[in-house]
């Protein structure tokens, strides 16, 4: 069920094998990503449970379980970031049945990340991985 981009970034991840290669990959990739619109750092699109601020505005095309999912985040921490666009490799493009269905824990663990990151940026980004399930889960009930 992976996608093409995220089986590229776990390729990667086993070619880089030092760990601070890999957190340093994650900047950049966050880095690579769109700055988020002042206008959309607002309360109701902060992700609560995270050390840093982050924010994720859902983007869905269409209506239903085929609806297509995609997103559009940032944090004010670089690291963060980086997640933000790990998260989008993982779930942007999808149908939102699908982003319901992917197992992310799992998925993320085949990049190491939930043996490298602190007890906080898990939590975080457990946090921003259950916003983006809910609002494909809200998208995919709204036939």
């Amino acid at each position: 069920m992976a996608r093409e981009e995220f089986e590229e970034l776990v390729e990667t991840f086993e070619f880089l094998d030092d760990w601070e290669d890999r957190y340093r990959h994650v900047i950049e990739l966050g880095k690579a990503m769109q700055p988020l619109d002042a206008a959309l750092r607002v309360p109701a699109t902060k992700v609560d449970g995270c050390a840093s601020q982050v924010w994720i505005v859902p983007d869905i095309e269409g209506q239903g379980p085929e609806a297509r999912f995609d997103f559009r985040g940032e944090s004010d921490a670089m690291i963060v970031n980086g997640l933000i666009a790990v998260l989008h490799t993982l779930y942007g493009g999808r149908s939102v049945g699908e982003v319901t269905a992917i197992d992310a824990p799992g998925e993320l663990a085949r990049l190491g990340l939930d043996e490298h990151l602190s007890a906080q940026r898990s939590n975080g980004l457990r946090a921003m991985v259950a916003r983006l399930r809910g609002a494909a889960q809200e998208a995919a009930a709204a036939a």
